[in-house]
Formats: C-alpha cells, structure tokens, sequence
C-alpha cells in the first residue's frame, strides 16, 4: 500500500530519467566533469550525482578517465572526470552517418582520392563560413575567440573559449560536441579543413590540440594570445607554439596541405594530440 504523499512508481521513474538526461547533456555542453562540478552546475548532491553516473557508467552512456594536465603537473593525481562515451554521443547525433562516409568514400574513389576529399571538405566549410565570419567580424578583437564560440554552438557544437592554461599565452576555442565525428574519424580532411578556417577566420596560426574524432573527450584549438589584436593592429602573427604529440590517422588518407585559397594565415593540419578529457 503506498503511504500518503508518496509519489507513483512511473512518476520517480520519470524524474530519474530527466535528472539523468540533465547530467548527460552537462557532459556534453561543458566536456570531461568531476562529480563536484556537475553537482554545482546542476544543483544537485554529490551523492546524487554519484548515483546517476553510476547508472550511466553501466549503459556505457559515460566513462571515468583522468584529466588532462597542460603545462606542469602538480603533485597528486589528476582529478577523475566523467565523460560521454560514442554511445553517449551517439544520442545527440544524427543517424546519418554511414551515409556520409558512404558519400565521402565514393568521392574519394571516383572523383580524386584524397584530393577529392579536401575540396569538398573546404567548400563545405565555405558554404557555412557566413555566419561565423560576420558573428567575429562584429567583435572586439579580444573577444572574437568568445564570437566564434557562441556561432559555433548555434550550430550544434557546444563550444566554449577559455583561457589556456598556464604557460600557454592565448585562449582555447574547446567544441564539446561534433555533428560529423564519425566521418571525421575516417576522413580527417573535415577537421583539416575546420582548422584552416579558424585560422583564416581569426587572421593568426592555430593549433588543434585535440579532436573528438581521435577519441578526445573535446576537440581543442589553440589560439595565441595576441592574434586578434595583431590582426587588428596590422602586425605579423605571433610565432607558432609548439608542436603537440602526433598520433597515427585513423584512415589511409594522406595529410592534405592548407588550402591555396587561404593567403594571410597559417592553419595547422594536424588534428592529433591526445586530450583524454
């Protein structure tokens, strides 16, 4: 017999679902989370929060991993971080991904190959370049990393620019989300091509740390400190920082090199360097 008050079976059922689905879509709107973190962000219990990813954790929805440290680390042990798996991803995606890569290598085969590939890849990012560009032309240059953040999540990114962290002098543009990943695991030319455009864009070399695609948690631009204000002032780019960690592409295509189309700056190509949060 239920006691006075309590509520019906479905109805705990329902509001354990959504509290559930709030802490997922915490991970994918601010990335890799402590427990504390979500707890804040969403009002609720560590204990709470514990629970509900223990629940997760078990339908592969997220997993635990450590954080990355940038720069040197401190003594102890980096901090345990909840991140969405594939599976968990795979909820906010479209399910049109086979037909995508489908698409991608048919042109890769009949069209060109890699080559193929790239300029497709770029003038898809063409195609969409309106938006972001008038969003960051309207800013002020210190704030033109925080614009394309905001254009970037408008169309379902979920991005975010934040200080880099120490001895880095810049900011980092971090894109929790990507439509396209699944493709891009295949077909790296689409994050190539992101990332020539970001440099274009911002008028300063940029450094893609990391990409959702290699298995990061986030996909993760570098950009100095200084760009946008140079570009504005008239000055020359700030020197590149230095180079991440590679690691071996996920298909045979060959790096592609930056687009001809782009004259006044220099995007790097790589789309490695792991980010495990």
């Amino acid at each position: 017999m239920k006691n006075v008050g309590e509520a019906p079976q479905e109805e705990l059922a329902t509001g354990e679902r959504s509290t559930r689905n709030r802490v997922v879509r915490s991970v994918l709107d601010h990335g890799p989370s402590t427990v504390s973190e979500l707890a804040q962000r969403l009002g609720l219990t560590q204990a709470a929060v514990r629970r509900h990813l223990d629940v997760l954790a078990a339908d592969g929805i997220v997993e635990a991993r450590e954080r990355r440290v940038y720069g040197a680390r401190t003594r102890g042990r980096p901090a345990k971080v909840f991140a969405l798996t594939d599976c968990g991803r795979e909820a906010f995606d479209q399910s049109y991904d086979e037909l995508a890569v489908d698409a991608l290598r048919w042109i890769g085969e009949r069209e060109g190959g890699d080559e193929a590939i790239a300029a497709f890849a770029r003038a898809r990012i063409a195609a969409q370049a309106g938006s972001y560009r008038e969003a960051v032309e309207a800013a002020a240059p210190e704030e033109r990393a925080q614009a394309l953040a905001r254009a970037l999540s408008a169309d379902g990114y979920a991005a975010t620019a934040r200080s880099a962290p120490h001895p880095q002098q810049g900011e980092q543009l971090c894109q929790h989300h990507c439509p396209v990943a699944h493709a891009a695991e295949r077909f790296p030319q689409l994050c190539e091509a992101e990332t020539e455009f970001f440099a274009e864009l911002l008028g300063t070399h940029v450094q893609r740390l990391a990409t959702i695609a290699h298995g990061d948690g986030v996909c993760t631009t570098y950009i100095p400190k200084s760009s946008t204000v140079s570009r504005a002032a008239g000055a020359s780019p700030p020197p590149k920082p230095p180079e991440s960690s590679k690691t071996p592409r996920t298909s045979g295509a060959k790096s592609e090199k930056p687009s001809p189309r782009i004259h006044n700056a220099t995007a790097s190509a790589s789309t490695a360097g792991r980010n495990p949060a």
